[in-house]
Order: C-alpha cells, then structure tokens, then sequence
C-alpha cells in the first residue's frame, strides 16, 4: 500500500459504526472501526469491497454497504457523546461516542455537542483525559477491532479517549508507543494520561496499552479482565496485576496541543 498512491474517491461512513477488515470478506478478522460521519479514502474497489483509508491513516476492506458519497462539511455538525437520533425517514439508531450527527438528524436521546463545544468541554489536559477514561467506557466488553463504549480493544479504547480531547493518536498499540516522550520504567510512578506498554511476548513486540491515571491506578479495557478495567498497579494481593507488573515494558508520555 503505497502512501503516494491517490485514492480512487472519497466516501463517507452512513452506519453507525463500519467494521474494517482483514480481508474483503464478511469472515475475516475486524481490524478497526470508522463511525458515522467519518471520512474514508478509497483505494481499490473489489466487487462489494471496498480498501479504505480512515483519517487516523489505518487501512483495511470496508463493505460499500456502510459508505455513501462525500457531502461538504456542515459547519454545525454535531458529535455524539452516546446518543440516538431519528433520521428524516423517522428511523431511529443510536450512535456511539465520537460518531458525528447527519445535518438533518434529530437528537431523541442522550447528549450530542458541536466542535466548538467539545474542545471547551474536553481540553487536552492530562487530568481531564484521565477523567474521561473513567467515564465514558465503564462497562464495556474487550472486542478486537472495536474502538467505541459498545465494544473495543485496548488501543481502540486509547485511541478513543484522546481523540474526544482533540488529540490524535495512531490506531495499533505498537503504533501509539512511538509517539511522545519517556516516562520511565516504573509503572508506578506515571502521571494522568500517560500510557504504559506491555509485551506477553519473547520479543517484547507491544500486546498491550493502558491509560495512567495517576495516583498508582489505570485504566485499560483488556481481554483478561473482559473489558473495561480500573487497575490499582501496586495491588500485592491481585494475581492479574502482578502479571501486568511483570509484562509492563515503559510508559509514554503524550504531547499535549498548544
């Protein structure tokens, strides 16, 4: 896949939510999600398929079920915080935090807010990133792939957060421990958002990613706890925490916008 390769033509997500695969088939693995709103780039058209590119720059095959043509930008567009809306047809569907609101979309329930609101509301401060991990994910199951409350993974879940605070972050794991500055060895030691890595690997290749909250604590959605999970890392009595000890490789530190 060649970076300077221009897309076909861009589209944007109709459903929801759009799983992104492995492949062009309905069988294999979800490697990532795009939500309502977002924009794709097209690469290459196989029957239904569709190769995508999402505005996080992570590629994978999309059905052309979930992508409809690109319409200008509405300057008052919304973005869900977990919501549900009634299209003009009167169909109704909910939408997960960070999927953006059709322009003739009516809000029925929850709570959906525009750019201009969401950078005051959610400012790019490690504390208040910190406070958003523990929000808005409580309860969600691991799903491989998923990036939103409904279901996600451990990177889908950072990714997620930041993103909400208008800072990007890439897609994988691996790909978000490159970004940023060194914040140490010790896992206990971290400030709010940083993140820490780990590896259940011989290699040490990145397996895993959590959310600091400062004070000891993270928070990460992982597949040994089900989901989402608040770890207290200097827990001597909780086997799951001292395996996450002996597999932590170093924490990150995220650039913050100006």
């Amino acid at each position: 896949m060649t970076e300077a390769v221009p897309p076909v033509w861009e589209g944007v997500v109709t459903a929801s939510i759009a799983p992104m695969h492995q492949e062009p088939r309905i069988a294999s693995q979800q490697i990532s999600q795009r939500l309502a709103g977002a924009r794709v780039e097209v690469f290459e058209e196989l029957g239904d398929w569709l190769r995508v590119r999402g505005e996080d720059g992570y590629e994978g095959w999309m059905h052309r079920g979930y992508v409809g043509a690109l319409a200008a930008p509405s300057p008052g567009a919304l973005v869900s915080l977990g919501c549900v809306v009634r299209a003009p047809s009167g169909n109704i569907r909910p939408l997960p935090l960070g999927a953006r609101l059709s322009p003739d979309d009516v809000l029925v329930d929850g709570e959906a807010i525009a750019e201009a609101e969401r950078a005051r509301r959610f400012p790019s401060h490690p504390d208040a990133i910190a406070d958003s991990a523990l929000r808005f994910f409580e309860g969600t199951s691991y799903q491989w792939g998923g990036l939103t409350p409904w279901g996600s993974d451990c990177s889908g879940f950072v990714q997620s957060i930041f993103a909400l605070h208008g800072v990007p972050l890439p897609r994988d794991a691996w790909q978000q421990a490159l970004i940023g500055r060194t914040a140490g060895r010790d896992p206990l030691a971290l400030g709010a958002s940083d993140l820490l890595f780990f590896s259940d690997r011989d290699d040490e290749w990145i397996t895993h990613v959590g959310l600091s909250l400062g004070a000891r604590r993270m928070a990460h959605v992982a597949l040994g706890r089900g989901g989402y999970a608040v770890e207290r890392l200097d827990d001597p009595d909780d086997p799951y925490v001292q395996k996450l000890r002996e597999r932590f490789l170093f924490g990150r530190r995220i650039p913050m916008p100006r």
